[in-house]
């Protein structure tokens, strides 16, 4: 297994996300259980170019400190919503013998969704764990109704497994032991 930690950047990793305190609570607690079990990790940080504030130089473009990826830990950066918009991300994965990804970060309805999807068309094995991906209102959708429409209707039984905090940390512990 893979804990694939996507987009959690100080720029908008705040207390307008639904659910937040919850939010970095449980995942932190998915990344310190991936830490301890020697399962790894794999942060993203999405690029929206030179000159929009979010990008490589930018102080909302660096991962939250809550977040920060330890030593040696894998950083990549995107341009696009899915993860696998990052050729040297899918080259990586293709020299390892992988089938299961964990994803947790922001935002629900864009790079979240867009990288499930796409981990599932690939025929990677996707969960999902509860409260560890977030989102913001929209001129068309409350925050909360938003997380729960994605989480609830359309990754789960189609794209991915939708677990519960303890279900995801028991199944990083499992897959550390090869059960």
């Amino acid at each position: 297994m893979i804990l694939l930690v996507i987009d959690v950047q100080k720029g908008i990793t705040d207390d307008r996300l639904c659910n937040f305190g919850k939010f970095c609570e449980n995942s932190r607690r998915i990344i310190g259980k991936a830490r301890s079990t020697g399962t790894e990790i794999i942060f993203f940080r999405h690029d929206d170019g030179p000159g929009t504030g979010f990008s490589v130089g930018d102080s909302a473009f660096e991962i939250a400190e809550q977040f920060a990826p330890a030593e040696g830990e894998k950083v990549f950066d995107k341009s696009i919503n899915s993860c696998f918009g990052n050729k040297d991300f899918c080259r990586y994965l293709s020299d390892i013998s992988e089938d299961t990804l964990m994803i947790v970060g922001l935002q629900t309805d864009l790079c979240i969704d867009a990288t499930v999807k796409s981990a599932f068309e690939r025929g990677f094995r996707v969960i999902v764990p509860a409260g560890c991906n977030s989102t913001f209102d929209n001129a068309y959708i409350d925050k909360e109704t938003s997380y729960r429409y994605y989480n609830e209707m359309i990754w789960q039984g189609r794209y991915a497994e939708c677990v519960t905090l303890d279900d995801a940390l028991r199944m990083i512990e499992d897959s550390e032991k090869g059960t």
